[in-house]
């Protein structure tokens, strides 16, 4: 029996919704299957914790006295993007501070970016702000120096490009006969190790391959706080191969992702350093999937021995963008601390955090549970497989088109 998102939410509202974590509905699907699992669970919830590059900050930090339209600006000595309006300005996670080495003596340390300025803001830290403008006759202020906290800011909202990716590339060292320093952590020479990033079983968007209950409108944990889906994200591709059960073999969908940056944690947002290659934001990600039908309840109970991953080399074929996965192995074998590859034993490395990622499943599991977090039905769907040239869906599921002449 199929149920709707507001049936389930009278539900949250009386206090009568049964929520599990993707975690748990793994055994709830093994041991039921997904029919009865259907009429049982009403919500899943999922989460991830990792580095999620293609994200930001929006800040209005209110106008001065006399006024300024600031053409150039830094938080701590990180350069901030101003061509917005007078006192808008958006803080890129990736981006250095002035003055730091880079890369000129191998490997750098990039001990301090973007992402650091918006772990600061919303740990309520105060921060440098330095200005610059041309002058005009209605903003007649040219310099601004001064300190700012977040509760100063009249708007301060993340708002990321790209989260959460469908599934990623499990990168190694094949060739090279250094270490390399990645956006993928330092991989190990002579396949020295397995460097792999995602929550597998508790991934958002690999318990909804298709995208039926994520899409334009979405209510989501970030950060610690609640926030919403604005777009499909950037890169969004969710055509390629993908397994019986509907997952994608390697990166698929993303996430468009908004947030108030005032209401969230800072134990959800923190800015980590890359040596030898730059700043990132690691991130936390949750998503409360309503189990409508056996369809969602089958798609939910997804496990990581049910999840591959493409190893891919990174010392030669990521960057010249060219070959094929070396193989493709499951999350649980990543998990387990080691794969076959090569004849060889090669240890693995998360860059993600499963632990973390599991606090903010049984967070939001709790908010569901409270009252305090309702679900939020799509207002429109992202592009899916049959928006591809061959492909059409039926039952949301991919099916090739008959050949014709």
């Amino acid at each position: 029996m199929a149920k709707t998102y507001e049936e389930i939410n009278a539900k949250i509202r009386s206090g009568d919704v049964v929520v599990v974590t993707a975690e748990e509905m793994v055994g709830i699907v093994a041991d039921l299957g997904p029919a009865e699992a259907a009429q049982k669970i009403d919500v899943v919830t999922t989460g991830t914790f990792g580095p999620m590059c293609s994200s930001g900050a929006v800040i209005n930090v209110g106008h001065t006295t006399p006024r300024m339209k600031i053409t150039q600006a830094w938080i701590n000595d990180v350069r901030v993007e101003c061509g917005l309006a007078a006192v808008d300005m958006y803080i890129g996670a990736t981006a250095v501070a002035e003055g730091d080495p880079l890369n000129r003596e191998h490997p750098g340390l990039f001990s301090y970016g973007g992402a650091h300025v918006i772990h600061d803001l919303v740990a309520g830290h105060d921060v440098r702000l330095r200005a610059a403008a041309y002058g005009t006759d209605c903003y007649p202020r040219k310099e601004l120096d001064s300190w700012l906290n977040i509760r100063d800011l009249n708007e301060a909202y993340m708002l990321n490009p790209r989260n959460s990716y469908q599934n990623y590339n499990v990168a190694v060292n094949q060739f090279s006969d250094r270490d390399i320093y990645t956006y993928m952590g330092v991989v190990k020479k002579d396949l020295g190790s397995a460097n792999y990033c995602s929550a597998g079983q508790l991934s958002p968007l690999l318990n909804d391959p298709y995208q039926r209950t994520i899409g334009i409108g979405t209510r989501i944990f970030i950060g610690g706080a609640q926030g919403f889906v604005y777009w499909q994200g950037t890169q969004h591709d969710p055509t390629g191969e993908r397994t019986d059960g509907g997952v994608p073999k390697g990166g698929a969908a993303t996430l468009g992702t908004i947030g108030d940056l005032k209401q969230m944690d800072p134990r959800y947002v923190v800015g980590v350093s890359f040596l030898g290659y730059g700043v990132s934001l690691a991130l936390g990600i949750g998503t409360a999937i309503p189990i409508l039908d056996e369809e969602m309840a089958a798609f939910t109970g997804v496990s990581d021995a049910d999840i591959v991953a493409p190893v891919t080399d990174y010392s030669r074929n990521y960057g010249l963008n060219e070959g094929a996965p070396l193989r493709r192995v499951s999350y649980a074998e990543l998990k387990s601390g080691s794969i076959e590859l090569e004849g060889r034993t090669v240890p693995t490395t998360p860059l993600s955090s499963y632990v973390r990622a599991r606090e903010i499943a049984g967070e939001l599991k709790s908010w569901v549970q409270s009252g305090k977090f309702l679900l939020t039905e799509p207002v429109q769907a992202f592009p899916g497989p049959s928006d591809s040239p061959g492909f059409k869906m039926f039952n949301n599921r991919p099916v090739e088109e008959e050949g014709c002449e």
